[in-house]
């Protein structure tokens, strides 16, 4: 990147911040990675600033054409990115967001509460999981028009397909989401409570009083990616969950449990020596946890690294 680009890119960062969090949340969603979605933003600024000042000039919104070039971008990357995950070591995890505010921005002011609850629920761990089980188009095409409400004859600029075929492949993509969509969930009072509940029994080490906070079914997917100890596949029931981590800080007995949001959401974290280890979404109903997202593979850690206990 010349040091034309990196000017022009400080240039629109500093004039228009509200385009580039749009862009990062555009970009999150689609591939479920923070790091990638800012490789993404700077690759689409870089080519809005490679062009002559008079192309520029002729777009009438730069922030509507660097989210159709983000939108191809990442339609390319979730292509290559099927093949790569192929050899992933274990479960594959969207990047837990900890910033949460800093990538739940949309093009225009979102005052209907249900864009508003969409804008949330788009980001959330669960929604994001899905999201990775339907085809790039049709990932591309939902958060587009449900997400971002972009037009079929706009997202059609960005898939390389008609209007139509892009309504199916929205189409498409509610079905196979909508089961996700109708998940019961707490209010965030009352995550929060289970989430205490939950790690006051870990520290204790109480199997039965940590398998108490955890639903009969309750399902943990894990994400080490090779690079950290993890479990390969999903650990189902409240008793296997239990002794997964109580494993995992009996290993390490310095470790410290945490509460903050995830993805939105209340969570958890552990450190060791002021240094996150290990993050996790969660989900939950009622007075127990359903579902739970351990990520603790350090390359998807960084922004939550270096930081206090809190």
């Amino acid at each position: 990147m010349t040091d034309e680009v990196r000017r022009g890119v400080r240039i629109l960062d500093d004039t228009a911040p509200a385009g580039r969090r749009t862009l990062l949340g555009l970009a999150y969603r689609m591939l479920g990675s923070a790091h990638d979605a800012e490789d993404v933003v700077q690759e689409a600024y870089s080519r809005w600033y490679t062009m002559t000042e008079r192309e520029r000039r002729e777009i009438r919104s730069p922030v509507a054409w660097l989210s159709k070039v983000t939108s191809r971008i990442c339609l390319d990357h979730l292509m290559s990115a099927r093949v790569r995950r192929e050899h992933y070591v274990g479960e594959w995890i969207p990047e837990p967001l900890r910033d949460h505010g800093a990538w739940s921005s949309a093009a225009g002011p979102a005052d209907d509460p249900a864009d508003q609850a969409m804008l949330q629920e788009s980001v959330g761990m669960g929604m994001l999981m899905v999201l990775e089980t339907i085809t790039p188009a049709e990932r591309v095409v939902f958060v587009l028009h449900d997400v971002f409400g972009m037009p079929f004859t706009e997202i059609a600029e960005v898939a390389g397909r008609s209007p139509a075929a892009c309504r199916q492949l929205a189409v498409s993509a509610r079905r196979r989401l909508a089961g996700e969509r109708a998940r019961p969930a707490n209010g965030a009072e009352r995550h929060r409570e289970v989430i205490s509940a939950f790690r006051r029994a870990c520290e204790s080490g109480d199997i039965d009083a940590l398998v108490a906070t955890l639903d009969r079914g309750v399902v943990v997917h894990s994400d080490g990616g090779g690079r950290a100890h993890a479990a390969l596949r999903p650990v189902v029931g409240a008793r296997k969950a239990a002794r997964l981590f109580l494993g995992l800080l009996r290993r390490r007995p310095d470790m410290e449990f945490g509460e903050e949001d995830v993805n939105g959401r209340p969570g958890a974290v552990i450190r060791r020596g002021g240094v996150t280890v290990a993050v996790i979404a969660t989900e939950t109903r009622g007075e127990v946890l359903t579902r739970m997202w351990l990520v603790v593979n350090p390359d998807k850690l960084h922004a939550w690294t270096g930081r206090g206990t809190g």
